[in-house]
Parts: structure tokens; C-alpha cells; sequence
């Protein structure tokens, strides 16, 4: 029985005077999954996020939480949906226990329960040592951990991550990745938007890929490397003749990309499999002196897609 997902994005459009910022929009995001929303900068990535928030009504189109609408109109289908921005939102005069529970209040939470769940969380990111300092003298990372608490201090279904790992040290952002698996092992659906591919590639489940407004492709990896046909890339050192090239190019599901008297590059074209591959090539072209094959990646999908880089 197939999953029914959380948040339901069905076909949203939303424009800005003559700027279309989304042009039919669709995905979902089941329990449990964390799903990667992928752009260039203005791709309609934060015009996505803030109707999913209920913070903007689309055009036309819906989005569903749980099986409800969502729209300004209705901030309780909203306590559903836990946010953490791009921008580090903490109040650094107070501590790190005093944040969460102002915000636990505005939901609210109070209590011997609230209490709880601030002690819960700061320890899940190892601030518990630091929950009476003030935030002010907290670094980067910990400011950053320290979001991702208040984004969930109210349980909710959906999370929402815009870029939550930006600017911080690669201890903080392995252990924020760690803490984001954990939340939706835990059967919370996560959006996740980020700059950095080489994290949506290791922490997302799902992907889709946005740009002028329009998802131009989505799946798991395997299957965007599929949409744009993309296979693994196969470098061969060693003494290659004019010959040899036509006897490479002319091999069952490879593709050679570029060829000289030292080097060969050929790329997977087709369902053949990369040991299948090799020993083709090594029976073609005997005298190699060293093989090297590269995965493909996320971002040659996504330069491909965009033919921008994401940090543009």
C-alpha cells in the first residue's frame, strides 16, 4: 500500500505583476522522506516555500497538509508545519532555553511539557550543556542548531529547512545532517532546500529541480541521472591509435566522449552495466595502463537541467 503523502503541491501558479515566479508546480512529500527543492538563485524556490507556508495564496492550484488545504486564511492547518529560514531567527539577548520557550508560548505550549521538550531538544543538538548562556555568545553552528530546535519545538508533521546548513563548519553540518535523518526516521516530512549538492545527494530521498518557475524534473537520483541520460564516466590511461577510437566509440552503450594518444573518455549510453562496460573496453583496447570510473553526480544533472551552476 503506497504511502500517503503529507504535503500535497497540486499544479501551483503564482505570478508577480508580468513575472511568472511558478508556473504548474507539482510535487509531494511523504511521512518520513526528506525531499530536496533544488534551484538556481530566483528559480522560485522561496515563492514555493512561502505558499507552502500559508504565508502566500497561489493563483491557482493548491497546497495540502495532512489532507488540508493550506492558505493565509488558515493558521491552525499551519502549527502542522515547523519552518527553519535562512536567516538565523534567535533573540541573542536571551538564552538558549528562553528561545524555545517563547516560542513553545506562541504555540501554545507551557508547562512541565514545555520544559521537556526545550531539555529534548537542545540535547538532540548537543546544547544542553550551553541551554542558560546567552545567545549571543554562541557561534555560527550553534545559532544555527539552536533554529533547527525552534523549528520543532511544537512537533510538527512537516518541516520546512531553507538552506540550514549555510555558512557553517563541516562538524555542525555533518551533525545537522545527522539530526535531519533522525527527524524523519522519526516519520515528520521534510522539505529541504540547500546550495550545496553534495548534501541533497547524501540526505534527500526525493528531488526536484526548479528553475524560471517550473520543476523541470523530478525522482530520485537514479532517475533524474536517468531523464537526462547520464552514466558513469569511464577515463582510461595508455597507448591509444587513430583506430582505437572508432573501436571504443563503436562498443554497445558507451559513448566516447574525447580521445588522444594517452587518454580516453567514454560515458555509459545505455542499461549495460559498468563491469559488463569494462570488460568490453579491455578486450577492445588492450593496451591500457589504468582505469578510472567516476559516479555520476547531482550536479551534472543539475548544471545540465539549469546549465547554470546553484551558487550563481
Amino acid at each position: 500500500m503506497m504511502a500517503v503523502p503529507l504535503v500535497q503541491v497540486d499544479h501551483i501558479r503564482k505570478r508577480f505583476g508580468s513575472i511568472e515566479a511558478l508556473v504548474d508546480v507539482a510535487f509531494s512529500v511523504e511521512e518520513g522522506e526528506v525531499f530536496g527543492l533544488l534551484g538556481p538563485n530566483g528559480a522560485g524556490k522561496t515563492t514555493t516555500v512561502r505558499v507552502l507556508t500559508g504565508v502566500l495564496s497561489p493563483d491557482a492550484g493548491r497546497v495540502t497538509i495532512n489532507g488540508e488545504e493550506i492558505s493565509p486564511r488558515t493558521p491552525r492547518i499551519r502549527r502542522n508545519v515547523g519552518v527553519v529560514p535562512q536567516q538565523i531567527t534567535v533573540y541573542e539577548e536571551l538564552t538558549a532555553h528562553d528561545n524555545l520557550r517563547f516560542w513553545g508560548r506562541l504555540y501554545g505550549m507551557g508547562g512541565a511539557t514545555l520544559d521537556l521538550r526545550i531539555d529534548e531538544l537542545l540535547a538532540m543538538v548537543g546544547l544542553e550543556t550551553r541551554a542558560k548562556d546567552r545567545v549571543a555568545t554562541y557561534s555560527g553552528g550553534m545559532k544555527r542548531r539552536l533554529n533547527l530546535c525552534m523549528g520543532l519545538i511544537h512537533r510538527p508533521k512537516v518541516l520546512v529547512l531553507d538552506e540550514p546548513t549555510l555558512g557553517i563548519d563541516p562538524q555542525a553540518r555533518i551533525l545537522l545532517l545527522d539530526r535531519v535523518r533522525g527527524i524523519a526516521a522519526e516519520g515528520t516530512a521534510v522539505l529541504y532546500t540547500t546550495h550545496y549538492l553534495e548534501e541533497a545527494e547524501a540526505i534527500c530521498s526525493r528531488i526536484a529541480i526548479i528553475d524560471h518557475g517550473r520543476v523541470l524534473a523530478q525522482g530520485t537520483l537514479e532517475e533524474l541521472l536517468r531523464v537526462v541520460r547520464h552514466g558513469a564516466v569511464i577515463r582510461l590511461q595508455g597507448t591509444f591509435a587513430e583506430a582505437d577510437g572508432a573501436r571504443l566509440d563503436a562498443l554497445s552503450g558507451l559513448r566516447l566522449v574525447s580521445r588522444d594518444t594517452r587518454t580516453a573518455v567514454l560515458e555509459q549510453d545505455g542499461d549495460r552495466g559498468v563491469p559488463e562496460l569494462l570488460h568490453s573496453v579491455l578486450n577492445t583496447v588492450p593496451d591500457v595502463s589504468s582505469v578510472m570510473v567516476e559516479r555520476p553526480t547531482l550536479q551534472s544533472v543539475f548544471i545540465q537541467l539549469t546549465g547554470r551552476e546553484l551558487r550563481e
